[in-house]
């Protein structure tokens, strides 16, 4: 695996068209392509440590009506008063974990992607100032923390497994993390990413 530093994640992303998402985790929601789905955005927020990258994960109240007690970057739902869908990421960030906007400087974003709750979500790829301070609000997140980008983006460590759903093959990614287990979407954009990033052009 290459040393990723900032200045190389921000040429991965602007100089190269971001790869698909696994074509056999979208069969499931394959039938969604052609219907109106809710607009959401996540952040990918990138901070430089002294052993190297890492990125802020999230885990979602287990209240929550959406994906409750799931692993996921921080993000939500796009409001009409939001002037796009970056605004979304960084105004859910701030509203969820606290992290100030004048701490995140985005660079980049993926594709996005379609989910079985009938959303359309666009990652949003940023750097995190840090020294960020954080708030997390519980009605929204039980937990927030760092993942080292050396694991997360290291392909020995995710998992993939093909479902039959409804006589429909459906391949699910899954990246365990201490005491977490990552999947769903958010295993779907970092396997994503691995494509993207850890291909050495």
């Amino acid at each position: 695996m290459f040393e990723l530093n900032k200045s190389n994640l921000i040429q991965k992303f602007q100089f190269q068209q971001p790869v698909s998402y696994h074509a056999e985790s979208m069969k499931r929601v394959s039938h969604l392509t052609n219907r109106p789905l809710r607009k959401a955005s996540v952040l990918v927020g990138f901070i430089e440590r002294p052993h190297g990258l890492s990125v802020v994960l999230t885990r979602r109240a287990k209240h929550l009506r959406h994906h409750p007690g799931q692993i996921s970057f921080p993000g939500g739902k796009y409001e009409e008063s939001d002037p796009s869908l970056l605004f979304t990421a960084i105004r859910e960030t701030h509203e969820e974990v606290g992290i100030d906007p004048s701490h995140i400087q985005v660079f980049g974003q993926m594709p996005e992607l379609i989910t079985v709750s009938h959303f359309s979500v666009t990652p949003v790829l940023a750097f995190i100032n840090p020294n960020y301070s954080m708030s997390i609000d519980p009605n929204e997140v039980d937990e927030a923390f760092e993942i080292p980008v050396s694991f997360m983006l290291d392909k020995r460590q995710l998992y993939s497994h093909l479902f039959t759903i409804n006589q429909h093959d459906h391949r699910v990614f899954g990246l365990p993390y201490k005491n977490h287990f990552i999947w769903g979407m958010t295993a779907q954009i970092i396997q994503a990413m691995q494509q993207h990033i850890m291909t050495i052009n």
